[in-house]
């Protein structure tokens, strides 16, 4: 009898034991969703409040744009990229300046980071997410003026034209480099300065590879998109085109 209630025990124990499970085969089928889709009512009633909340706040009016701002509008600079980069400047520079007492020097973006153009008329925070959808962040970064150096030897070969600010580049009438300053002084070599740009870039994003050469990194936490809708909250008028900030001497 003893033995008989040892085999019951020892077999309800191993059959309490979890066996690995395998996965035995996958199934699927392909929906299609076209305008023969009908539409669930009480879903549909669920999403109206906040789908109208959302395009709400997305169709404010924020500024207006006199005409069309776009990216592709110029050879070695353009109004939108050349918008883009002042924002980025611009909503930064204070940012910065409380935090750590230093102002930036110049600003960084890449041409390919901007998604749409902003059409002539009233400007939104939808703009913005066209503009820019994706959830880069502004960072500062400390770098000496021979990595400058080379960012502008990265713009002067890039064949479009990547948005920059606070910076001028002056090629001669044979498209090599004759003159860079930044805020109106010449690039010292030996000295450092403070790139505003997005992390995308710094992670190496658009071969930018010159910009892991930083000695220090102050991330503003500031969503590019946020900055734009703050800059656009703060003017009436959008004021943007193709200027002088990276040119080619023509021959006369």
């Amino acid at each position: 009898m003893k033995h008989f209630v040892l085999f019951i025990t020892i077999s309800f124990l191993l059959s309490c034991v979890d066996k690995p499970s395998h996965l035995q085969s996958i199934s699927g089928k392909q929906l299609h969703i076209d305008g023969n889709l009908v539409a669930d009512d009480s879903v549909e009633a669920f999403i109206k409040p906040y789908r109208q909340r959302i395009n709400t706040v997305l169709d404010s009016v924020l500024a207006f744009a006199p005409e069309d701002i776009d990216k592709s509008d110029g050879e070695l600079n353009s109004s939108l990229g050349n918008l883009m980069a002042d924002i980025i400047l611009k909503q930064a520079a204070p940012i910065f300046k409380m935090r750590t007492g230093k102002e930036v020097d110049m600003a960084l973006m890449n041409y390919g980071g901007i998604r749409n153009v902003i059409s002539a008329g009233d400007v939104t925070a939808r703009n913005a997410f066209e503009v820019m959808p994706f959830e880069n962040h502004i960072v500062v970064v400390k770098i000496s003026g021979s990595v400058v150096r080379e960012m502008v030897n990265y713009l002067v070969e890039s064949d479009r034209p990547q948005p920059i600010s606070g910076i001028k580049i002056v090629l001669n009438k044979e498209g090599r480099l004759q003159n860079v300053t930044v805020r109106g002084t010449p690039l010292d070599e030996e000295k450092t300065y403070y790139l505003a740009t997005i992390n995308y870039l710094l992670e190496g994003g658009g071969n930018a590879e010159f910009l892991k050469k930083n000695s220090e990194v102050t991330d503003m936490n500031y969503l590019l998109r946020n900055a734009m809708i703050d800059y656009f909250k703060s003017v009436d008028t959008l004021s943007a085109g193709v200027d002088d900030r990276f040119i080619q001497l023509k021959n006369l």
